[in-house]
């Protein structure tokens, strides 16, 4: 076992499970701007900040549901993939033990928690090939109640009038964040993938959430659709936890990918107000974070 790498990993997980991102923190200091001064969407807003703040300070995990992890690994030919699965477990073990993850594993048939977050695709890792001479790890922790209220649909969809286009993918998103209302532990962060088939949408929808608050889209078109649902989204009035506001999204990112004639798949994928994401760089073996 790689103790080094293990402990690297370590790190990057006590990060993400302790400490809000920066732009995921501004953009609920900016919201919190938004609401009037004594009204309860900015009472939610300041307990919710005080939260990340006590979190930080304490370092402990900034919610009781600490997510389910997937974990992003982009490595160089050559890498033992195998090597790296096992030390990614013993990392999640070291965490739970340490209390900054919740076991959060459990066994569909028996109802068993495997107690330490280590499972059949648990915890979940996506191993990328690229030509850099470098590996770099991106971590989520997903937390079950957002997971929740994520949907996907199948255009054309007569119920909604949602056509096989961008409108027709704006509906479809307006539709899943009304129903999911404050379950989701508003604001949310909203993925997007449109395209591929069943399995590919929704890991594309979460692949979104790798993306900085207010970060553009390179493609005008999405960039575009973006913004409108960012927008529309808040007009909404769900605003932070249910109780009503002038924020029910903190943004909207949309990912496309080449799909079946037959099939037009859009899933939406909700993230909680506890964005937590991390990101890590290993060089000639040293490790760097963001």
């Amino acid at each position: 076992m790689n103790e080094k790498l293990v402990d690297q990993l370590y790190t990057l997980i006590r990060s993400a499970s302790t400490d809000l991102p920066a732009d995921v923190e501004g953009a609920l200091r900016e919201a919190e701007a938004k609401e009037p001064p004594g009204s309860t969407s900015g009472n939610t807003f300041g307990t919710i900040l005080q939260n990340v703040r006590m979190a930080r300070e304490a370092a402990t995990p900034i919610c009781q549901d600490t997510g389910a992890i997937v974990m992003y690994v982009y490595h160089p030919v050559g890498t033992d993939t195998i090597a790296f699965r096992k030390a990614v477990e013993a990392a999640a073990e070291r965490a739970t033990k340490e209390v900054l993850l919740r076991p959060n594993a459990v066994d569909p048939v028996t109802g068993k928690n495997s107690g330490n977050n280590i499972g059949i695709n648990a915890p979940y890792i996506s191993f990328k090939q690229w030509d850099k001479d470098e590996i770099q790890v991106k971590l989520m922790l997903k937390g079950g109640g957002s997971e929740n209220v994520g949907a996907q649909y199948k255009l054309p969809d007569g119920g909604l009038g949602a056509g096989r286009d961008l409108q027709g993918v704006r509906k479809v998103v307006l539709d899943a964040v009304f129903k999911a209302q404050g379950m989701g532990c508003a604001p949310g962060v909203i993925g997007v993938g449109v395209g591929g088939d069943r399995a590919t949408s929704f890991l594309l929808s979460k692949e979104q959430f790798f993306r900085k608050i207010g970060s553009t889209n390179p493609d005008p078109e999405l960039d575009a659709l973006e913004n409108d649902l960012h927008q529309d989204l808040n007009k909404l009035g769900i605003g932070p936890m249910g109780f009503g506001g002038e924020t029910t999204v903190l943004d909207v990112y949309v990912g496309t990918q080449h799909r079946h004639p037959a099939t037009f798949y859009v899933a939406v994928s909700y993230m909680c107000w506890a964005c937590r994401r991390k990101e890590m760089s290993l060089r000639n073996g040293e490790a760097s974070y963001a």
